[in-house]
């Protein structure tokens, strides 16, 4: 059963999810997310890239698939209200079922989360609720953690505070920097995002309330990808 309690479509009768994503910087994993999409192996319909950055590489990918791009400075806004008004109004206007935080550096007002609630999802490189925030992999090394890893989640007013849906952890190594956590977690980001996004297309994956459903069931802890060299 789905998350409504409705048997899922045969995966020839899905319509694609139309999706809009949000980016500010390389957009790796909308990159993962859009070669899915193409290659007919993730149900959706990347309508719109969406940048708070001009220069963001991101945006020249999306635009070698096909995707309408836009970006949206905020400097260009009496202030942040202003600018999360336009914001929400712009993805809005490609009627999305689910807008994408991929790499997005802006905190989004409660009245955006307010609109699209249930409806955005995120991927954050640790393994929620540790280390919200920035600087992650800096602070694992700091904290001495043997243990990393990503986590996709529902968004809420709560920075980094959504309700978590999969995770992957991966092992932190004697000798890693900065650098090589970076790229290890960003390989499992570019499995896990792609796999909730295929959840919540094929109706198994909704948030009512502040609770996560799976397959018809309260989900009590995130789908976790062990990654870890054994």
């Amino acid at each position: 059963m789905t998350a409504q309690g409705r048997d899922p479509q045969p995966a020839s009768a899905r319509v694609p999810l139309p999706i809009v994503v949000l980016i500010s910087g390389r957009g790796s994993n909308m990159r993962a997310i859009a070669e899915r999409a193409r290659d007919g192996r993730l149900p959706v319909e990347v309508r719109a890239v969406i940048s708070d950055k001009p220069q963001a590489p991101g945006l020249t990918i999306a635009q070698s698939f096909g995707i309408t791009t836009h970006t949206l400075a905020p400097s260009a806004y009496v202030d942040r209200a202003a600018y999360d008004r336009a914001l929400a109004e712009l993805v809005a206007s490609y009627e999305p079922a689910l807008v994408v935080l991929a790499g997005f550096m802006r905190i989004l007002s409660a009245e955006f989360v307010e609109r699209f609630a249930g409806r955005i999802m995120n991927i954050h490189p640790s393994l929620l609720p540790k280390y919200r925030g920035l600087h992650t992999h800096q602070r694992v090394l700091e904290a001495g953690d043997r243990e990393h890893g990503a986590s996709v989640h529902f968004v809420t007013q709560e920075l980094d505070g959504g309700p978590v849906i999969i995770q992957a952890l991966i092992d932190v190594k004697p000798n890693d920097t900065v650098d090589s956590l970076s790229a290890r977690v960003q390989r499992q980001e570019h499995i896990i995002y792609p796999q909730a996004i295929e959840w919540f297309a094929q109706g198994r994956l909704a948030m009512e309330g502040e609770r996560v459903y799976l397959d018809g069931k309260p989900l009590a802890r995130p789908v976790v990808i062990d990654a870890r060299e054994h």
